[in-house]
C-alpha cells in the first residue's frame, strides 16, 4: 500500500439498524476513510448463552442481559451484507467485516470480500486460523491481549495454510474499552514489526485522536478506529467510540503525516531552496579593500546573503590577495 489504509471500524455500532449502519458508511466516506468494516457473526456460533459481559459491555448496557441476547440482537443477515456492500460501492468505500465463525468466514469469502480481518479474540482459535489462511485473501490480524509467541503461532499457521507473508499485515492492538493511555504500549508495533518482518499497523481503543496519529509517525500501514454517531447511543462499543467530527480530524491528520513523512533523503526541498540565499552567508567585504592586498580576518567577514563563496572556504581565502578593488560588504 502506497499510503495508511485507514479503517474506520463501525463494528456493532449500527444497533441492528440498516439505516443506522448507511448512516455510518455515509460517515466514513465523508470522512476520507479507506474502509467501513462491520461485524459478521451468528451469535448460536459465537457465544454460549451462560457467557457474562465484559464489565465495559456491563457498563454500557443493560447489566442484566446476557452477552447472548446483547450480540443476538446485533446480527446483520446476508441480505443485510448485500445491501451494505452495494452502498458502500455507491460511496466510493471499501466495504469490509471481521468475521467470528466459519459460517460467517464462508460468507464473507461468496461475497469475495478481499481483505479478511482477524479479530484480537481469535488469534488462538486453531481452526479459525487455518481456514482464512487457507483462502490465501489479504489478511489483518489484531494481537491484543497476545504475546510474541502468540503472534508467531498465529503466522505460521496463516503462512502454512497458504497465505504469504507479505500478505498478512499485523496490527498491534490493547483489548479494552476505552484503553488507557499507559496500557497503549505503542512501541510494541515496532517489536512486532523487528520480530517477525511482517507489515504492522495499529488498531486503536484509546479516547481522542492521537495514539493512531503517533503510530502513523512510527510506521504504521493499517490504521483502525471505531466511531459512531453519537457516543451517548446505547450499546457495547459507542462510548470508546469516535464521532464524525473526531473521525474526519484523524483522517486529515493521518494524511498530514504520511506526506510529512516524505521519502527519508535529506536534501533541500523544493519550497526551502529559494532561502538558501537569504539565510546562508557568504565571504564579504568587511571594509574597502584594494587590489593585491592580503585577505584576512581584518578586512573580510562572513555575512548573508548566501549566493558568493561559501564561508567553509574561509582557509582558502584566508592570506591571499585580492585580484580587484573591493568595496565594503561587497561579495568576495
Amino acid at each position: 500500500m502506497s499510503k495508511v489504509f485507514i479503517i474506520a471500524e463501525a463494528g456493532v455500532n449500527h444497533n441492528g439498524s440498516l439505516e443506522i449502519a448507511k448512516k455510518l458508511i455515509d460517515v466514513a466516506s465523508d470522512a476520507g476513510a479507506d474502509a467501513v468494516k462491520f461485524q459478521t457473526f451468528k451469535a448460536d456460533k459465537l457465544v454460549s448463552k451462560k457467557a457474562q459481559k465484559a464489565e465495559y459491555q456491563k457498563e454500557t448496557t443493560d447489566s442484566a442481559e446476557s452477552q447472548y441476547d446483547m450480540i443476538k440482537k446485533l446480527e446483520l443477515d446476508e441480505i443485510a451484507h448485500h445491501e451494505l456492500i452495494s452502498y458502500c460501492k455507491l460511496k466510493n468505500i471499501l466495504f469490509l467485516s471481521t468475521p467470528f465463525d466459519h459460517e460467517s468466514i464462508a460468507l464473507l469469502h461468496r461475497l469475495e470480500m478481499p481483505i479478511f480481518k482477524i479479530p484480537s479474540g481469535e488469534i488462538t482459535n486453531l481452526p479459525y486460523l487455518r481456514l482464512i489462511g487457507s483462502l490465501k485473501k489479504e489478511v489483518v490480524l489484531s494481537t491484543g491481549m497476545a504475546n510474541l509467541d502468540e503472534i508467531k503461532d498465529a503466522l505460521d499457521i496463516l503462512i502454512k495454510e497458504g497465505t504469504p507473508k507479505e500478505r498478512i499485515t499485523v496490527l498491534h492492538a490493547t483489548t479494552e474499552y476505552p484503553c488507557p493511555i499507559e496500557d497503549v504500549n505503542l512501541k510494541a508495533m515496532q517489536t512486532i514489526a523487528d520480530a517477525f518482518s511482517v507489515h504492522v499497523g495499529y488498531s486503536d481503543h484509546t479516547q481522542g485522536i492521537e495514539v493512531p496519529i503517533a503510530a502513523v509517525a512510527l510506521g504504521a500501514s493499517v490504521i483502525e478506529k471505531h466511531f459512531t454517531l453519537d457516543r451517548s447511543m446505547e450499546g457495547p462499543d459507542h462510548k470508546a467510540s469516535l464521532e464524525p467530527d473526531e473521525l474526519m480530524a484523524m483522517v486529515k491528520a493521518i494524511r498530514n503525516i504520511e506526506q510529512a513523512l516524505g521519502d527519508g533523503i535529506k536534501q533541500p526541498s523544493k519550497s526551502e531552496a529559494k532561502n538558501m540565499p537569504i539565510a546562508r552567508k557568504s565571504i564579504v567585504a568587511s571594509k574597502k579593500i584594494q587590489i593585491g592586498e592580503v585577505l584576512s580576518s581584518d578586512n573580510i567577514a562572513i555575512k548573508r546573503p548566501g549566493n558568493g563563496l561559501s564561508p567553509m572556504r574561509w582557509d582558502e581565502v584566508i592570506g591571499t590577495m585580492a585580484s580587484k578593488n573591493y568595496d565594503e560588504d561587497e561579495l568576495i
